[in-house]
Order: C-alpha cells, then structure tokens, then sequence
C-alpha cells in the first residue's frame, strides 16, 4: 500500500495479537506520522465500526514520537519495521480516596464489591464500593504486613482472610460483611517478623514468609473437632477460641530476610528476598528446584505473570527485573526502571503482559512487559506525596496502599494480550 505523501515513508509491517489483525502486507508509512495517525489508518483498513485506539511497539519500545524521529534516534534507514500494535491503556480514573489514621500495608481488590485492607496498627478494615466501613476489626498486636484471600461464600457473604505481622504469628479470620469477625487459627512457628503470606488458589494451603529467612507451609483446617466436640462447644466456650496452629513443612534455602511467596501451578511456589534470589519450590517434596541469583540486588517483591511464565521482582535498585521460569534466566537483562524504589507490583490477572507498580515516590506506573523503556500510564497517589506500599489489580480496579491510606483507580485491563 502506497503513502500519498510526497515526503519521506518508512516501509512498515504491522503484527498483532489482538482481534483485530490485518493481513501481512508491507504498508510505505510517511515518516511524520505518529501514533494517533497509525491508529487511524488500522481503524480504517479494518472498517471498524466502533474506533479502538491502538498502542504501538517498535523493538521493545513504545511509539512516542514520529516514525521518521524514531528511525533517526535508532539509526534505521532502510530496514523494513515490523511494528506490534495492542490496545490502547485508557488513562486511570481516580474512583475513591480512604484515608487511614495508620499507614496500610498491604490491600485487596479480589473480593467482589469490597475493598480489604491491612494496617500498623494491627487492623484489618473492609469497604464496600460506596467507601463505606463494613469492617475493622484488630487482629494483631504489631503491624500487619502481608494479607490475602483465602476463600469466599458470596450467597453467605463470609470470607476468610489471612494476615502476617510483626508479631511472629499469621492469622486465620472469618470476615462477614455484616461486620462479625471470629478468628479462626493462629499460626506460629517464626522467630522474626512475618514478611508475606499467600494462598493456593484453592485456599487448602498457605505459605509464609519471614525475616529468618524460612518459609512455612500450612494448611487452612481450622476446626478439628469430632461429634463430641461439637457438642462440647455449647457447654465449653474456650472451644470459640482460635485453633493454635504448627506448619505442615518448612522451606530452607534462603540466607537473608524472605520478602514475598507465592503460590504457583500444582506444587510449585516461588519467594524473594534479601539475599538477592528468586527461588522456586516443590512445596510437597520441601526441596527447592532452582534459584536464580542477582548480584547485589535485595528483591523487596515479586509478582508472576498469568501465563506462569515470567517472574517481575522488585529491588532497591530502583527497577523490577524479568525472569523467564521456563528457562530459569534473566529475559535478556531487561529491566523497568523508577526514578525511585519500587516497593510493590501487581500483575493484571487476564494479561500476560501488564502490571501496576507502586513506588516510593508515590507514583503509580502501568507497564508492559513488551515495552520496557518506560510506562504506559502512570497517576499519583496523595498527589506524590506519601510512599506507596502496596497495590492490587483486580476487575479493573487497583488498590494503593501506603502512607496516605487507600485509593482506588479504574485501571482497565487489556483482556487480548
């Protein structure tokens, strides 16, 4: 296809992995169009009745500038482009701002309808899409610092959580949206700070992480009482109080402070830490199957995509780092990088490609993984004024949690990545 400019064009090809491909022809582009003007010309060449505003990619690189500028700053002259084109992030919308008299630790937005929160002053707190306060409620005598879903019953609207504190223990509690809470079990096996806790996706397990650099596994079994305890339980009420737990297994490899586990397919589960390694495990064997290691590189979180396939951890070197798992390597040492440290990440659960990161300048940066040069979106949270500490994407929304307490932005994700 011919450009009709009389100035200079850039012999383009366009791929794509969305719904709306175009057949493989090589299009003559003028080299003063931008991105906006490509996004015109996929509309129109696929008729599209309803515009999409398109995203381009050229090697690794988001289309920012014309394709003529580009060319010059990359030194391409007579080289054939072959161009990706995604789906364009909508700018994040700020949809709610609830402040906290405590700094939040860690946030949730997997629960239909409710936002969950965790706190330093022990508390979990839950919120429903109006901002209004179902729950809070003190679980813990030190600052929570890791909390997750573990299951949920919506026709019962009851939902058990967990939670990990400075208080050495992890915590099982029941959470209803009328506004009872009754803990289920306590956990207790570490001597140092409770960094992380996460849940399988079944919720018959846990994993904790902690700062003496062990892993716990544990199981959700809260009530082991027969039919004569059930009995019991009317006449005896100490049989209300929660179920003392021990771990099922632990987990040794790491040699530094352990900041995030995750659960992963089947067996497998995977953790960073401060010894600056990304380990995966065999939770049923208890033995680790790899480790990869980053000279000089604490890790202070970790997140893997949703295809399995790529761990993104965060370090106090101002970047998040990918590792391909199925090669166990870093991805050619490609890097996201921050103008200050990244505290957290969270990946969009329908894409394998996209991910929100929180940061210590109190910016929020959407990124693919694709384009690692720089963010496709980024907003601040508390105008940039506080440290973030946590974020959660789920539904198209994200959670940010830190300083300034909780805020919520509409963040769509792009659901054909």
């Amino acid at each position: 296809m011919a450009s009709s400019s009389t100035g200079p064009s850039v012999a383009v090809v366009f791929t794509t992995k969305t719904p709306y491909p175009l057949p493989t022809q090589k299009f003559m582009i003028p080299a003063s169009w931008k991105r906006y003007h490509l996004s015109q010309l996929i509309n129109k060449a696929l008729s599209l009745s309803t515009p999409v505003p398109f995203d381009f990619l050229v090697k690794q690189e988001v289309l920012t500038t014309t394709l003529g500028e580009w060319c010059a700053e990359n030194d391409v002259s007579e080289e054939t482009l072959e161009i990706e084109y995604i789906e364009s992030i909508l700018p994040p919308q700020k949809m709610s701002d609830l402040p906290h008299e405590e700094w939040v630790s860690s946030v949730s937005c997997k629960l239909q309808g409710i936002f969950l929160t965790a706190s330093y002053d022990g508390s979990v707190r839950a919120f429903d899409y109006s901002q209004k306060e179902l729950i809070a409620t003190p679980l813990h005598s030190a600052p929570i610092t890791s909390l997750c879903v573990v299951s949920s019953d919506a026709d019962l609207e009851s939902h058990i959580i967990a939670t990990a504190s400075h208080d050495l223990t992890a915590q099982l509690t029941r959470l209803s949206t009328t506004g009872e809470t009754k803990s289920l079990a306590t956990m207790h096996m570490h001597v140092g700070p409770v960094s992380s806790i996460a849940s399988n996706a079944s919720g018959s397990h846990l994993l904790t992480g902690s700062w003496e650099s062990v892993i716990g596994i544990w199981d959700t079994k809260h009530s082991s009482f027969d039919g004569e305890r059930k009995k019991r339980r009317k006449l005896d009420a100490s049989a209300d109080k929660p179920r003392r737990k021990a771990p099922i297994g632990v987990l040794k490899s790491h040699t530094g402070r352990v900041s995030r586990v995750l659960f992963g397919e089947g067996n497998a589960a995977y953790s960073c830490g401060f010894d600056s390694t990304i380990r995966t495990w065999d939770v049923e064997n208890e033995i680790c199957t790899n480790t990869i290691t980053v000279s000089e590189r604490p890790f202070l979180d970790m997140a893997i995509t949703s295809n399995g396939n790529l761990a993104l951890a965060a370090s106090t070197d101002r970047s998040i780092s990918m590792y391909d798992l199925r090669t166990a390597s870093a991805t050619g040492g490609l890097s996201l990088m921050h103008a200050a440290t990244p505290s957290c990440l969270a990946t969009a659960p329908s894409s394998p490609n996209q991910l929100v990161s929180g940061a210590y300048d109190g910016i929020v940066r959407m990124w693919d993984v694709r384009s690692t040069k720089m963010a496709m979106a980024s907003f601040k949270a508390w105008e940039g004024k506080r440290k973030i500490l946590s974020v959660d994407w789920h539904r198209g929304l994200v959670g940010v949690g830190g300083e300034g307490g909780l805020e919520v932005w509409k963040a769509a994700e792009d659901a054909s990545s």
